[in-house]
């Protein structure tokens, strides 16, 4: 078994023919043309245990690939990795690989189920101490009718320190735009095979009680990295409301992740990410708050000119998405998880050795207590007062949920559902609020301040969403901790 770690970048498929001619590459390089397929069973048994398993055919000869998921989801991709050559197109599901021990029976059901064939440039770049393999693959996936173009570029550390990766990105992105990737080409192809969505929403965090409170940090980030550029890489494609929505929740877990680990980072880093971070957020919620206020434009007329505001908005979403800012944001965020995520000294270092449970236990029970005390008498606060609690509702679902994994067993599970579900409560009154409170602000804003009465009015008004809220509040506290 060998351990690979690369870091993939997307590069759009108009700039490949000028990436294969950037001065600074070595002369010499190879070309060789890739043909896979990719197997699995009918129920996805190996999709389901993060493995792949492909045969690749290039230069005459065969050889099958079993990769297991490691701590890819932000770029950098570091996975168990067993390769063989084979006689032909059928895999060899021996005790060579860890197939035939996973499936058991079900290892009969192996079948294809989707071809990627792709052309690969590859050269051997030197970048200061470290030694990289730099490749460029161009081609398609497909699965059954429909295709997928793929254009990416992979960096893969033959030697020296990880950092060089980054280093020779930012190179890269100086001539040519460049973000992290986050799909493996068999992700793309099972996507393929599935209805193409107009979003993605968070998918589970891989923790385990095993874990220590570092390797959680590197996984819960990462995934709200990899929820980021999901959404992110359709809203270049084309604006949709769903995927701005998702890519801004990826933001605001991502922000509460850092305010969780706080403790054990170091200031200087926390800071200089919020603050980017805040802007990100900032720049989508914009959008997003246009997006939620048009569903209540009934006029013809107020429309038209709200969409025109919209379309104004939108068009600088897309505009900032592609800054150099957002993208070396991305890279940099990628380098810090990788690079050790900037962990601060004395206890800081020591904290991040306990274990995760631990961890999450301490920082859920500190979370629950800060919603008790500042949502007490939630009916008589103040709108900004309210929203404050809004915020910390949303921080501690979003913690619930990265720590999913770190408390096991059936009571665990069936608390953590009823918790969750009380959060939700909390988070819909109090943003119902808030769309009732901030609306006057917002058309005002835009030079639409008399405009607020031929808005269609909320099915329920301010004093009964007050009184759903504090009950909401009141059932979030009954409700059991799924935590030690």
């Amino acid at each position: 078994m060998n351990r690979e770690v690369e870091l993939k970048l997307e590069l759009a498929p108009d700039a490949a023919d000028a990436f294969g001619r950037l001065d600074w590459f070595p002369a010499d390089s190879d070309v060789a043309t890739l043909r896979s397929i990719y197997f699995d069973t009918a129920q996805r048994d190996l999709a389901g245990r993060g493995i792949s398993l492909r045969i690749r055919r290039a230069n005459g000869q065969r050889v099958q690939t079993v990769k297991a998921d490691g701590e890819g989801g932000a770029g950098l991709f570091a996975r168990a990795e067993w390769e063989m050559p084979v006689a032909d197109d059928a895999p060899v599901l021996d005790a060579r690989t860890p197939i035939a021990e996973l499936l058991g029976q079900g290892v009969h059901g192996i079948q294809p189920v989707f071809h990627a064939e792709v052309e690969r440039r590859r050269w051997i770049v030197r970048q200061d101490d470290a030694l990289i393999e730099l490749v460029l693959d161009r081609g398609q996936v497909s699965a059954g009718d429909r295709q997928a173009a793929i254009c990416e570029v992979e960096l893969e550390l033959k030697s020296g320190s990880p950092g060089a990766l980054f280093l020779l990105a930012r190179r890269i992105d100086a001539e040519m735009p460049v973000r992290p990737g986050v799909l493996t080409k068999a992700e793309r192809g099972y996507r393929l095979r599935d209805r193409l969505a107009a979003f993605v929403k968070a998918e589970p965090v891989a923790l385990d009680p095993s874990m220590r409170a570092e390797e959680a940090l590197s996984r819960i980030a990462g995934s709200c990295l990899r929820h980021y550029r999901l959404n992110e890489a359709l809203l270049l494609d084309h604006y949709d409301p769903g995927a701005l929505h998702q890519a801004r929740v990826a933001i605001r877990r991502l922000r509460s992740a850092l305010s969780l680990f706080r403790p054990m980072l170091a200031p200087a880093d926390v800071e200089r990410f919020q603050g980017e971070l805040k802007w990100l957020a900032a720049m989508l919620g914009e959008a997003r708050n246009l997006d939620v206020l048009a569903e209540r434009v009934e006029t013809e007329e107020l429309r038209e000119r709200w969409d025109a505001v919209r379309g104004e908005v939108h068009g600088r979403v897309q505009e900032w998405l592609r800054s150099a800012r957002v993208r070396m944001l991305l890279i940099d965020l990628v380098e810090w998880l990788t690079l050790g995520a900037g962990l601060g000294g004395g206890k800081a270092l020591a904290m991040r050795d306990e274990p995760a449970a631990d961890f999450a236990a301490r920082r859920l029970r500190r979370l629950r207590r800060r919603i008790a005390k500042e949502g007490r008498g939630l009916a008589g606060l103040s709108d900004e007062a309210r929203h404050e609690v809004r915020k910390d509702a949303k921080k501690l679902r979003y913690a619930s949920e990265f720590f999913a994994g770190l408390f096991e067993g059936r009571k665990a599970r069936r608390r953590r559902g009823k918790f969750i579900a009380a959060l939700e409560q909390v988070q819909s009154e109090l943003g119902a609020l808030n769309d009732l409170v901030a609306a006057p602000g917002l058309l005002a804003h835009y030079g639409l301040g008399g405009e607020e009465a031929r808005l269609r009015p909320k099915r329920k008004r301010k004093r009964k969403l007050l009184g759903a809220a504090a009950r909401a509040h009141e059932d979030l506290l009954e409700a059991p901790r799924f935590w030690r």
